[in-house]
C-alpha cells in the first residue's frame, strides 16, 4: 500500500454511533434478495479527507468485504457488518455494521467509533469481522490505520444490544514503527464459554523494504477470558521465519473445545516462486499452547480478471474459509486454485473427521470448471455443507460493455462428494464495483455464507446496474432465481505450480 501524505478533515455529519434506519432499495434484477447497505451515515466525501494521486480514489457508497454471525440463542437475530466507501489504496472511511431481528427481512445500522467518519481517531479501516458469543454479545474487529503516518491498531469494540451501538474500541495492539504493519485480522466468540474471545492477525516486519530476505510475517493472538473487561496482551502464536509470513489466520472452535487456526503460510516471498501452503494449527487449551502448521495442501492461483478490458478482479486468493460442523465435529477448508485445470482459478474443498490432524484429498466445488471461479466462504451444520463463491459463466463474450459476475450457493449432503448448486440474485457487471491495485475491480478479499437452523443464508456483495456495489442478504424464505444443478465433485488431479497472480506477500493486502 502506498502511503499518502494528506490533510484529514474531522467528520461533522457522523450521528453518535447508535442504530439508523437505513433505505432498503428493491432492485427486480436480484429476486429474493434484500439490500442490507446503502447510503453511509456520514459525509463519505470530505470526512476522509481528500481524494488524489497520493491518497486514493474514493468510491461514495462502495460496500465491500462483508462478514455475518447468527446469535445462537435466536436464530433471527443476525449481524453484518462491511466496509463502507472503499478507497483504491487500502482500506475504508469505515466500518458499518446493520443488525436484523427478523430474520433477515428488515435492518438498523450503527458503527463503532473507529475512524474519523465514525468519530473515531483513525483515518481509514478494513477487514471487518463480527461473531456473536453464546450470550447474546456482539463483538467485532478491525484494523484501523492512518494512510499519511505509520499509525495503525487491531482494534475490538463489543455491543450490548444486539448491534444497535457499540462500546469504545479497545486497542488490542498499536504501531507507529514504519517498518510494522498488520493486516487480515479476524475475531471468534467462544460457542462454549461467553467469557473467551479470540483475536488472531499477521504482524509483518520489514514493510519498508518487502524485498528483503530477512522479513517476516508472525501468527498474532489475543483473548478475552472475562467476556471482554480485560484482554491479554498480544503474542506471536507462530513465527514462519525469514523471507516468509501467515495471512488469513481464521479460528473456530471444536465440539471438545480445541481451537483450530486456519491459516495461509507463504514462503519464499522474495524469490520469483513463492509457495502458498494452506495450513491450521490447534490450540487443546482455549489458546495458551499451539501446535506447530499442519499442512492441508499447496496452493497456486492464475488470478481473476475482466478480459475485454484488461482489468483485474482482486479475490480473495490468499483468503481461505473454515467452517466445522457442530453436529459432528467435522471441519471444512476452501480455498481459491488453479489445480484442477492449471488454466484457471476454481474453488477447492478439503475436510477432516479428526479435529484437522489429517486432511482429505482436495476436490472441485465449482459447477462450470471451464469458466473462473473465487472467493469461496463456508459454513457448515446438520451434517450438510455451503460453499458460497463467485464465477464468470453468465458473461457475454460478444458484450463488450459488461462483465457479468454471478453468485452461487452449492450445498452438500454427503460430506462434498456431490453439490447441489443454485444461482443467488442475478447476473450482475462488476465494472460499477469499487477500483483498487491500478485498477482492478473490488467485491472484498472475502464474503460470508450463514447456517441457520436447516438453510444456508448468503451475506455477500453485489453492483445494481452501473453501481456502487451493495451488500444483500437471501433471508430463508428468499426465492431463488435459477434453477438448481447438481454437479459431482473432482476429484485430486496433479498439482499445478507454475502461474500464479501478482502475489502481495510482504505487503499489506487491504
Amino acid at each position: 500500500m502506498r502511503r499518502a501524505a494528506a490533510v484529514l478533515l474531522f467528520c461533522t455529519a457522523c450521528n453518535g454511533g447508535g442504530p439508523t434506519d437505513l433505505p432498503t432499495p428493491s432492485f427486480p434484477s436480484f429476486p429474493g434478495l434484500v439490500a442490507v447497505s446503502g447510503k453511509a451515515p456520514w459525509a463519505s466525501s470530505t470526512c476522509g479527507g481528500p481524494s488524489g494521486q497520493a491518497s486514493g480514489a474514493l468510491s461514495v457508497d462502495a460496500e465491500v468485504e462483508p462478514r455475518v454471525a447468527v446469535d445462537p440463542r435466536d436464530a433471527r437475530h443476525l449481524v453484518g457488518i462491511w466496509q463502507q466507501d472503499r478507497w483504491s489504496n487500502g482500506g475504508a472511511n469505515g466500518l458499518v455494521a446493520a443488525a436484523t431481528f427478523d430474520g433477515g427481512h428488515t435492518w438498523k445500522t450503527s458503527f463503532a467509533k473507529l475512524t474519523r467518519c465514525s468519530d473515531g481517531p483513525y483515518q481509514r479501516a478494513t477487514d471487518p469481522w463480527v461473531d456473536i458469543a453464546p450470550d447474546g454479545t456482539v463483538w467485532q474487529i478491525a484494523f484501523a490505520f492512518d494512510s499519511f503516518a505509520p499509525n495503525r491498531a487491531m482494534l475490538v469494540s463489543r455491543s450490548p444490544d444486539g448491534g444497535l451501538t457499540w462500546d469504545a474500541p479497545i486497542t488490542l495492539q498499536r504501531d507507529t514503527d514504519p517498518d510494522l504493519a498488520m493486516d487480515k485480522e479476524t475475531l471468534t466468540a467462544d460457542p462454549l464459554d461467553a467469557h473467551f474471545v479470540y483475536a488472531v492477525w499477521d504482524r509483518l516486519t520489514g514493510f519498508t523494504n518487502p524485498t528483503n530476505h530477512q522479513n517476516t510475517g508472525p501468527a498474532w493472538f489475543a483473548r478475552t477470558t472475562d467476556g471482554g473487561v480485560s484482554w491479554e496482551t498480544a503474542r506471536a502464536i507462530y513465527d514462519p521465519g525469514p523471507d516468509a509470513q501467515t495471512i488469513s489466520n481464521q479460528i473456530v472452535v471444536l465440539p471438545d473445545g480445541t481451537l483450530v487456526n486456519l491459516l495461509m503460510v507463504l514462503t519464499q516471498n522474495s524469490s520469483a516462486n513463492p509457495r502458498a501452503v494452506v495450513s491450521v494449527l490447534r490450540s487443546p487449551d482455549r489458546g495458551v499452547t499451539w501446535s506447530t502448521p499442519i499442512a492441508i495442501a499447496e496452493a497456486g492461483f492464475f488470478g481473476v480478471g475482466d478480459r475485454k478490458t484488461g482489468r483485474g478482479i482482486r479475490t480473495g486468493s490468499v483468503v481461505p474459509s473454515i467452517a466445522v460442523d457442530r453436529s459432528n465435529g467435522t471441519l471444512y477448508v476452501a480455498w481459491e486454485d488453479a489445480r484442477f485445470s492449471g488454466a484457471r482459478d476454481g474453488i477447492a474443498l478439503s475436510w477432516s473427521t479428526n479435529g484437522g490432524l489429517t486432511w482429505s484429498p482436495p476436490v472441485q466445488v465449482n459447477g462450470a470448471p471451464a469458466f473462473p471461479a473465487f472467493t469461496p466462504s463456508l459454513a457448515a451444520a446438520g451434517g450438510k455443507l455451503a460453499v458460497s463463491y463467485y464465477d464468470l459463466r453468465n458473461d457475454v463474450p460478444s458484450d463488450s460493455s459488461r462483465t457479468l459476475v454471478t453468485h452461487w450457493l452449492a450445498i452438500s449432503s454427503d460430506s462434498g462428494a456431490t453439490f447441489s448448486e443454485t444461482l443467488i440474485g442475478a447476473p450482475f457487471n462488476i465494472r460499477g464495483a469499487a477500483g483498487v491495485d491500478g485498477p482492478a475491480y473490488f467485491l472484498g478479499d472475502y464474503q460470508a455464507v450463514a447456517a441457520v437452523g436447516a438453510d444456508f443464508l448468503p451475506f455477500f456483495v453485489a453492483v445494481p446496474g452501473n453501481g456502487p456495489s451493495d451488500v444483500y442478504f437471501r433471508p430463508a424464505d428468499g426465492a431463488a432465481s435459477a434453477s438448481t444443478l447438481t454437479v459431482a465433485a473432482r476429484g485430486v488431479q496433479q498439482l499445478w505450480r507454475g502461474a500464479r497472480e501478482r502475489w502481495r506477500f510482504g505487503t499489506l493486502f487491504k
